[in-house]
């Protein structure tokens, strides 16, 4: 019953098998393993394009290095405000890549509107030596609200960076559950729209903890295998990260354990808006939702032993992932229902209580 995050969740089996294979006799070190070496072939393939691919531990980690391939010390990197590397990464961003600076972008529902990124630009003072130069955009897909970027939308603000000489990355921690959502090929939502590097998630999917930062261009890698080492993410046991990886993206893994998250999420937010008082605070189009509930059934469902985040003053966050049972859902709808009638019944008690003294009010004004 716990929803607080997918990173709560243990590991798929299929990649818990793949990591005791793994550990099998020895192999060669600092990714030179026959695992390790295989995942140029299987990256290219999903992305149907010749990619290079680099295993790293974290989200943070792949994002923060990617962004510094990017990005020079005097650079700025344009991202939404609610984005992972801004309010989530403890300034890694900024440590590798020796300074630079995040620009922050409004928009509804987690996503950069391509008009706001157009103004941020024409006022960013470009080849002016007192001002940060822009370098970068980042987006998050699926994003911080749980929400999409469409192909198209992802291609605008591409075609936007580049004619400004700004490369692209995408941060796809929850990237499957993106590609789930909008049933379109890995590709169509990077290198096809314009997308020049991506941190590929696993670990919110399934994975034990593996992550891969993503090329679409090859001159951009060159000099991220030194960086990765100087940031002590080159393991020497590489096998264990690339087997991980090859586990999750073989037999289309990745997109079932996907599926599942967003189904069990389209049918907590369905059985969740149909209560009197809730109101969705973002369209539920990957495994996250935002709602707004009444305190009573909040408090009721905290009591109860269910696990969520209480997101803002309003609003609480539940994240259902690839193993989240339909148990867990119907439980959490039927409490949530329980208590939501109990706050019906307590709200009619107060307006009867109000009304009566009301009553008694005007009759003594009368009296």
């Amino acid at each position: 019953m716990n929803f607080g995050s997918d990173n709560v969740t243990g590991v798929a089996p299929e990649i818990m098998a793949a990591l005791v294979a793994a550990n099998e006799g020895s192999a060669t070190s600092y990714g030179n393993d026959e695992i390790s070496q295989r995942l140029t072939a299987h990256f290219s393939e999903l992305f149907e394009t010749a990619i290079t691919v680099f295993p790293v531990a974290t989200g943070s980690a792949a994002n923060a290095l990617a962004l510094s391939v990017l990005t020079p010390p005097y650079g700025s990197i344009y991202c939404h405000n609610q984005a992972h590397i801004e309010v989530d990464e403890c300034g890694a961003p900024e440590f590798y890549t020796g300074g630079a600076k995040l620009v922050l972008l409004p928009g509804q529902h987690g996503r950069i509107q391509a008009a706001d990124l157009t103004a941020a630009l024409a006022n960013a003072g470009t080849g002016v030596v007192h001002h940060v130069q822009p370098a970068a955009l980042s987006l998050t897909q699926a994003t911080e609200a749980g929400t999409v970027y469409t192909p198209e939308a992802v291609s605008e603000l591409a075609e936007i960076a580049h004619a400004h000489n700004l490369g692209v990355h995408m941060d796809g921690a929850r990237f499957a559950n993106a590609v789930v959502g909008l049933n379109c090929s890995p590709a169509d939502i990077t290198w096809r729209a314009g997308v020049d590097v991506l941190s590929f998630g696993a670990t919110k999917n399934g994975a034990m903890a593996a992550e891969a930062v993503v090329f679409f261009k090859p001159e951009l890698a060159a000099s991220f295998g030194y960086r990765r080492k100087r940031a002590g993410h080159l393991f020497s046991k590489m096998r264990y990260l690339s087997a991980q990886l090859e586990a999750y993206i073989t037999d289309d893994l990745w997109l079932r354990n996907a599926t599942r998250a967003n189904d069990m999420a389209a049918k907590l937010a369905a059985g969740l808006a149909t209560l009197p008082g809730a109101a969705l605070k973002h369209p539920v189009e990957a495994n996250e939702i935002f709602v707004s509930l009444p305190e009573t059934v909040v408090d009721g469902l905290l009591a109860d032993g269910f696990h969520f985040y209480r997101w803002d003053r309003d609003s609480i966050r539940l994240v259902t992932a690839f193993n989240t049972q339909v148990a867990d859902v119907t439980a959490l709808l039927e409490a949530a229902q329980r208590y939501s009638q109990i706050d019906h019944q307590l709200d009619s008690q107060m307006d009867q209580v109000n009304s009566q003294t009301g009553n008694s009010q005007t009759s003594l004004s009368v009296a």
